[in-house]
């Protein structure tokens, strides 16, 4: 079954998250995350590096701002799998088209991630996550309700994302409680159990703001302490406009 917003999933969903006349007519979110874990300080970013970033998230299109970028203050933006290092006031100081064609990782990148790489990852993570629900009503993803509350995506390829299908795991008010995929760029063996901890409320619109990521057991439940945790994710503020 093709879920859109008419489906009874993602309609509790799209409810449980504002409604879709609400998400309708917002632009973006806008954020301040921080990022860690192991696999980022593996690559050479530590979560210090990755601390109260400010990301400015188009609703209708993958295009992510974040700033600060560098310690000089530049700014990071993603354009579909596009990267791209800027002044505070739009100066190209960097960019590197089709980043998507460098992983999974090969060569330095098995060991580090330059700035451009991590922005790749970080601005996709951050549009997947702070796009939804409005993801649902998009003509380039498929949607498929393979369970009482999961939905299964598939991803055109134009969209930079973790892998072209991905599972998502509701509870039964719709919110949010697990993401199962593969993280590609960093490899096939990548397999994630992404877990939402917590959810915070903004102007009566809930929003994940605490997420865990997690090796996933063949059962598709995570590999929790004592095994490190992959990745994490705080959203300390968080706001439809």
């Amino acid at each position: 079954m093709v879920a859109s917003v008419q489906s009874r999933l993602a309609a509790r969903i799209a409810d449980a998250y504002g409604g879709v006349e609400r998400w309708r007519n917002a632009s973006a979110v806008e954020t301040q995350i921080t990022m860690g874990g192991l696999l980022l300080k593996l690559k050479g970013h530590t979560e210090s590096s990755l601390s109260n970033l400010r990301a400015h998230t188009e609703i209708d299109r993958p295009y992510v701002r974040i700033e600060p970028i560098d310690d000089t203050g530049n700014v990071g933006v993603l354009e579909g799998h596009d990267v791209r290092c800027e002044t505070p006031d739009g100066q190209v100081l960097q960019e590197r088209p089709d980043t998507r064609r460098l992983f999974p990782a090969k060569g330095r990148r098995w060991l580090h991630w330059d700035r451009l790489d991590a922005l790749y990852f970080v601005g996709y993570t951050q549009w997947i996550y702070n796009a939804f629900p409005a993801l649902l009503w998009r003509d380039d993803i498929e949607w498929l309700e393979v369970g009482d509350n999961t939905l299964e995506a598939h991803f055109a390829p134009e969209l930079p994302t973790h892998s072209a299908v991905q599972q998502s795991h509701f509870d039964d008010t719709g919110l949010l409680r697990q993401m199962d995929y593969t993280a590609e760029v960093f490899g096939s063996w990548a397999k994630a159990a992404h877990v939402v901890e917590e959810h915070r409320e903004t102007d009566g619109v809930p929003w994940p703001s605490r997420r865990r990521v997690w090796a996933r057991r063949p059962d598709g439940s995570p590999r929790t302490s004592p095994q490190p945790l992959m990745v994490k994710l705080d959203v300390h503020e968080w706001r439809l406009v």
